[in-house]
């Protein structure tokens, strides 16, 4: 890969000379040049092929600047190079790479010859150097060009074609071929074929011939190779068996490589000299085999007289053959006869081996268990090597056992055995061994394992460690804790596997159970809480069974009594607005809430604020020892100096019962809290104007810089704009689409507002307020600060009318409000907003006016429509106005 990259670049650099010297200036250099010259092929490296000089300027003193240099070749070759001769004197010569050849390589190629003296003039000539044929020898092809060939010959066979001999000459003369020494009995044709000339004979003729094979071309050039020919012995004649023995006899169980027999045999094509021959046995046997060089005849695997086929026929057949040659030889077979004779090899075997018996524990002695000999038999054949008796029982407890006799085999029981009997060593399981034994020689036996399981019977009822149980439980344990356990013991061996469960009581009105208890452990655990207020005892009946006997005991529960009832107020929420005037120690709107709690005295409450009062503008009074307490304007609202700035305070109002307890049981005894949420809007004066923030913008200029040849910037910039330019409209067109489907435009208020607000510079914008319907209760009463009129107030919808003492309570309507310039805080702006940003399904829940009753005003808003009203006429009724209450 490097050098094509060499190369691939110094095409390049001969390009650019070339490409240099056509545009630049020429001046004839190159002496003796353009020329043409000639080379033979098959030239060796450094020959010389043509001399030319170098002829400078005068004012090129120093000679050149560039030596000439072949910078390109037609066709393209790196077959010649220019060498200097001295001074200006330079001949191209041969490189050797690659070595000219006339018939696969050009005829001929053109040199591009460049030189540069030091004034900066070139010249470029050409050289035309054609390639002369010459003769070469002629060459051999295939095995014979890289080998001596071996020929072998079988002997009888008739004169043939054994091997056709492979040349060429380069220049396709035709060639002739002669074979020396010319007395061997073989010949060879004009077309170079080799034919034997006679029928070999292995044991009279020579076992290898050597043959000089000569190719020669028409101008006496020629190439001469060796073929060595050998002739190969053939077998004619069938091998014998020198055995004469046909009959064997070999005991079972022989382990493998025993020799049997040793089969000979010979052949008499090797009289005078060891036979080669090949022994193998034809049947199928997986018992022996036989060397196939020697013919000892081995075992090869176990053999068991015992197993099948064996057991029903001893006797094996063999078919021994022996070849002279591995394959397609001459060859004969014998038959052979091998006895298996049977030996005492085979334990006596009991299937199963182990035995698992169950006894009733008090069964009475003498009663039969198992009977072995069923269940065991030696499979050796001859009937001396089969016979066995029963010898040594043993084991643990077997003085509780015995054998009838050792030929039957009869396992008896000689004792009762009573497992909850204190002499008894509380064993199940007696493990017991019986070894069964041959009687012949060498006497092999096997061991019989025996496990008698003694099953208990179940004799004894399950007793409880007591009959009734009282446990003592605070009511306000945590569902699924444990409040106690009962347990049960039974007399039986083994243990009894005890179950508990819960057969009656337990329930209540509400929950059918309210206790559960470990089927396994006893451990009774509650499962619904306790309430000592409605229950303060529970009797159950708990059951201790062991499967098939059982018994029952009482459990007694009491719940005792623990302060875990919360106070519960009522309201536990409330809503409503008060003026920025009220004076301090007022009652606010007669506020008063009432407490209840299951488990405290009335006298234990405590109440107080814990969030949402800001600068502790509120109090209840009292704050403790009573189960009734009223909310109290604790100080005066301060918000021109910014002392106060919220108009909304959201109060959480704790009430607890440990009023009645010192410090030292506070730490000790459960304290519980209730809550109530209050939500009071402070009401404003009108007289407020809006701070106006001016602003200002920052633009930011870029220019970008580029230059003027990358002509595709701008192009590229320009497209991409459009196409930016294109999606944005289409994105716009799709939003402005789904806005008009989703989003229809809401209708205009019918109502007209209280008060006439001045202009004001932003567009106005008009404010839907999605109105739901309350029942109003004029519950509380105010002052307005600008007329000095009394008005009542719905402190949950902020529904408001001027008070009369002969006009009945009306609910007040809602209407639209629009913002007003004069407003300084800006929340009437920001609510309208706010609201204008419901969705099209509120805004077309609208109702009408004399059908829905109003939102809460804001502060703002309150004191522009009572402005409104001290400019109407006092004979009509002030009309509730829904304001831009909180969403």
């Amino acid at each position: 890969m490097k050098e094509k990259v060499v190369k691939t670049m110094k095409i390049i650099l001969h390009f650019l000379i070339l490409l240099g010297v056509v545009s630049g200036r020429k001046t004839p250099l190159l002496k003796g040049l353009p020329a043409a010259s000639t080379v033979e092929e098959n030239t060796a490296a450094g020959v010389s092929v043509y001399d030319f000089n170098v002829t400078v300027s005068p004012l090129s003193s120093e000679g050149v600047a560039i030596l000439p240099t072949i910078v390109n070749s037609n066709p393209l070759t790196e077959a010649f190079d220019i060498e200097s001769k001295g001074g200006l004197e330079y001949r191209v010569v041969t490189t050797g790479n690659p070595v000219l050849d006339y018939e696969t390589m050009p005829k001929s190629f053109d040199l591009h010859i460049f030189v540069e003296d030091r004034t900066g003039r070139t010249d470029l000539n050409i050289l035309t150097i054609r390639v002369t044929d010459k003769n070469e020898h002629p060459v051999f092809r295939g095995n014979m060009a890289i080998q001596t060939l071996m020929i072998y010959v079988l002997e009888g066979t008739r004169p043939e074609c054994i091997y056709q001999v492979d040349a060429a000459d380069p220049e396709n003369a035709k060639l002739k071929y002669s074979l020396l020494p010319a007395t061997v009995p073989f010949l060879i044709t004009e077309s170079g074929a080799i034919f034997s000339t006679k029928e070999f004979d292995y044991e009279k003729d020579p076992h290898c011939y050597f043959l000089n094979v000569t190719v020669t071309d028409l101008d006496g050039l020629n190439s001469t190779k060796t073929v060595n020919i050998n002739i190969i012995n053939i077998n004619d004649e069938s091998p014998y068996f020198t055995t004469k023995q046909r009959i064997y006899r070999i005991p079972e169980e022989q382990s493998p490589g025993t020799i049997v027999a040793n089969i000979t045999a010979k052949d008499p094509d090797d009289e005078g000299s060891p036979s080669r021959l090949f022994y193998s046995i034809q049947s199928s046997d997986r018992y022996f085999s036989i060397n196939p060089s020697t013919g000892v005849l081995q075992v090869t695997r176990r053999i068991d007289r015992d197993a099948l086929p064996l057991q029903l026929h001893p006797n094996i057949s063999l078919i021994v053959q022996v070849e002279d040659s591995p394959s397609n030889g001459h060859a004969s077979e014998m038959e052979i006869t091998i006895i298996i004779d049977d030996i005492n090899d085979n334990p006596p075997e009991c299937s199963p081996s182990t035995f698992r018996k169950e006894v009733y524990e008090n069964t009475a002695p003498g009663t039969f268990l198992i009977d072995l000999r069923n269940y065991c038999k030696d499979i050796d054949v001859d009937p001396s090597n089969n016979q066995f008796n029963f010898t040594g029982l043993s084991g643990f407890g077997s003085n509780n056992f015995t054998l009838d006799s050792t030929v039957s085999g009869r396992l008896v029981m000689t004792g009762t055995i009573d497992l909850e009997n204190p002499a008894n060593p509380g064993i199940e399981v007696y493990t017991l061994t019986v070894r069964v034994q041959d009687i012949a020689h060498p006497n092999y036996s096997n061991i019989i394992y025996i496990y008698i399981r003694i099953k208990p019977v179940n004799e004894f009822f399950p007793v409880f460690s007591t009959l009734s149980y009282v446990f003592n439980v605070s009511e306000i344990t945590k569902v699924g804790s444990s409040i106690g356990s009962v347990h049960a013991i039974d007399k039986d061996w083994p243990p009894s596997i005890i179950t508990y469960s819960i057969v009656a009581g337990g329930g209540t009105r509400d929950y059918t159970n309210i206790f559960w208890i470990s089927p396994s452990k006893g451990d009774v655990r509650i499962l619904a809480r306790l309430d000592y207020e409605t229950t303060q005892k529970h009797i159950f009946i708990v059951q201790a069974s062991d499967r098939e006997k059982f018994t029952t005991a009482s459990v007694t529960v009491n719940v005792l009594e623990v302060n875990d009832e919360e106070p519960v107020c009522s309201p536990n929420f409330y809503s409503f607005q008060i003026p920025v005037s009220l004076a301090v120690g007022t009652n606010i709107n007669g506020f008063r809430i009432e407490c209840q709690d299951r488990d405290s005295d009335p006298r234990s409450f405590r109440y107080f604020i814990n969030e949402g009062n800001e600068n502790n503008h509120f109090t209840f009074s009292p704050t403790a020892g009573s189960n009734t307490s009223r909310l109290i304007l604790a100080s005066q609202f301060d918000y021109e100096s910014g002392f106060d700035t919220s108009w909304i305070y959201n109060l959480r109002v704790y009430i607890t019962d440990d009023n009645l307890l010192s410090v030292r049981d506070k730490t000790t005894h459960l304290i519980e809290t209730g809550t109530v949420t209050l939500s009071i809007r402070v009401i404003p004066n009108p007289t407020t104007t809006i701070t106006t923030t001016p602003g200002f913008t920052v633009v930011t200029r870029r220019e970008n810089l580029y230059s003027a040849l990358a002509w595709y910037v701008p192009f590229v910039v320009t497209l991409g704009s459009l196409l930016l330019l294109g999606l944005l409209g289409f994105l716009g067109f799709l939003l402005v689409t789904w806005v008009r489907t989703c989003c229809p435009p809401a209708g205009k208020a019918h109502r007209t507002p209280l008060i006439n607000a001045p202009e004001k510079k932003k567009p106005k914008k008009d404010v839907v307020v999605t109105m739901t319907k309350l029942n109003t209760i004029f519950d509380g009463e105010a002052r307005d600060p600008v007329t000095g009129r009394m008005y009542e107030f719905d402190t949950r919808s902020g529904a408001r009318r001027w008070k009369k003492s002969n006009e009945p309570l009306k609910p007040m309507l809602a209407g639209q409000v629009k913002p007003s310039a004069t407003d300084n805080s800006g929340q009437g702006t920001d609510r309208a907003e706010a609201a204008s940003k419901k969705e099209p399904s509120e805004k077309r829940k609208e109702l009408t006016a004399a059908t829905k009753p109003a939102t809460k005003p804001s502060a703002d808003q309150d004191g522009m429509r009572l402005q409104k009203q001290k400019e109407e006429s006092e004979g009509r009724g002030l009309s509730s106005v829904a304001p831009q209450g909180r969403n």
